[in-house]
């Protein structure tokens, strides 16, 4: 049986934030946020595993960032002693780490490493790193005197930036293809990244929501048709996938360490924003101490999920932001619908043949879905500049933190002289732009606000500028 507290008159919600829904409720609200979410936590691992050479493991890694999908979110729904919102929040694994750990392995493979030795370098980097959101969760409030608007949004712009090459080359065939932009992955290619734009602008919400993993169905059905799709991998995989802590094995690398503390702190702002965003749209308070413990406890989770993350051999987590539109759409904002979804995602990581399938998806299909999605990365960091009143002081540190950022991207070489250290932090465009940004921020000095002088009129009165 459903149990529901009284509501207000007002209030849209139909069930709150404590109120328990029944089985059938509760299993089809859980639903609708998984289909909203899971491409967004499955996808960082096939990004990643492709463009590394990752391809055998990519079945189990998977598997694991559901299951730690799972148990983040039921830590952020349940809330486990200070850990946890104690909101319906969905935990998965974060876009925004993707450059930074790309970067990462490449600092492995390049001198030879192996994929057990990128895997464990990954994972043991994103383990210690995840430690320095839990140290912030307890200043949160101190943090955005460093990195303001104009820092964050230029470090998100740079995360979605040079991931576009990614999607462009997937979309392509994927890097060393022997079809490369052949007419066959061109317009696979296009099928979803049409999709994805049609059932976005559907009159629908729930369509709006689900646009991504439609279009994606639709490119594997179309793929099946034009004969792309290989199920003779299937017969290879096990029943049953348990996640076997740190697999690979623990390595540190610093250099890979620092543009992932870096983005470990940005994170923490954007679950902060996240967290305050579900508040509103649960009727729950944005100010006081009930408040600030509910930032401090997800802030803290987000810490906490992404060391069990990486201890399970998946990626570091956050708070995801799509589903504050579930809840809007649905109704329903009871944090116990949590335990739901983190059950239905631990039950499909559990099954390696989920994660099997995803594999056979031909890279032009996941290519037309992360155009959008990584387009979408760089847009949301222009929205933060935007919200922020831009002076000459902030232009100057966008245009020369995205100049930096884009500038070691494209022409990797300039750096070639520098020592390795040094050399492997600064090849990062997130991480060259972020540490040019805050640096800028903290010792450029800021324009005082001169006061304007009254114009006078023709009649020699006194008057306002305009």
């Amino acid at each position: 049986m459903s149990t529901s507290l009284n509501h207000d008159s007002n209030s849209e919600l139909i069930y709150q934030l404590e109120d328990k829904p029944g089985f059938l409720p509760a299993s089809f609200a859980a639903l609708q946020h998984v289909l909203a979410s899971i491409v967004g936590v499955v996808t960082p691992t096939l990004i990643v595993a492709g463009t590394l050479g990752l391809g055998a493991y990519i079945p189990y890694m998977i598997s694991c960032a559901l299951i730690a999908s799972g148990i983040g979110t039921f830590i952020q729904s349940r809330k486990v002693g200070p850990v946890g919102a104690g909101m319906l929040c969905l935990q998965g694994t974060s876009f925004g780490f993707l450059t930074a750990i790309i970067a990462a392995g490449f600092i492995v493979k390049n001198r030879g490493g192996s994929p057990e030795d990128i895997l464990a370098t990954i994972f043991g980097v994103s383990f210690c790193a995840a430690f320095v959101e839990i140290f912030l969760s307890r200043f949160i409030h101190k943090l955005q005197r460093i990195f303001t608007p104009v820092v964050t949004g230029t470090i998100i712009i740079l995360i979605g930036i040079p991931l576009i090459k990614v999607a462009m080359t997937d979309i392509g065939g994927g890097f060393g293809a022997d079809n490369f932009g052949s007419l066959q992955n061109l317009f696979l290619g296009g099928i979803v990244l049409l999709a994805v734009i049609a059932f976005n602008r559907a009159k629908s919400s729930m369509l709006r929501l689900s646009s991504v993993v439609i279009a994606l169905i639709l490119g594997m059905i179309a793929a099946f048709f034009m004969g792309l799709l290989d199920f003779s991998k299937l017969h290879n995989v096990g029943l049953i996938t348990i996640p076997t802590p740190f697999k690979f094995g623990f390595n540190f690398e610093l250099a890979a360490f620092i543009p992932l503390m870096i983005l470990f702190c940005v994170s923490a702002l954007e679950t902060t924003g996240d967290l305050t965003a579900n508040s509103t749209i649960s009727k729950q308070p944005v100010t006081g101490p009930v408040y600030l413990e509910r930032i401090r406890g997800g802030v803290l989770a987000d810490g906490v999920n992404s060391i069990i993350a990486t201890t399970l051999n998946s990626m570091p987590s956050t708070t995801f932001s799509q589903n504050n539109g579930v809840i809007a759409l649905t109704g329903v904002a009871s944090r116990h619908v949590g335990i739901y979804i983190a059950a239905i995602l631990v039950v499909l990581g559990l099954f390696p043949i989920f994660g099997a399938v995803l594999q056979m998806m031909p890279k032009p299909v996941l290519g037309g879905a992360t155009l959008v999605m990584f387009g979408t990365v760089a847009v949301a960091g222009i929205r933060v500049l935007a919200s922020a009143r831009l002076d000459r002081r902030d232009m100057m540190i966008i245009a020369i933190s995205i100049g930096m950022g884009l500038g070691v991207s494209m022409v990797p070489d300039v750096l070639s002289q520098l020592p390795e250290l040094v050399r492997n932090v600064l090849i990062s465009p997130v991480a060259m732009g972020a540490i040019t940004a805050i640096l800028l921020s903290l010792f450029l000095p800021e324009e005082k606000v001169s006061a304007v002088k009254p114009i006078p009129n023709k009649t020699g009165e006194l008057a306002s500028p305009s």
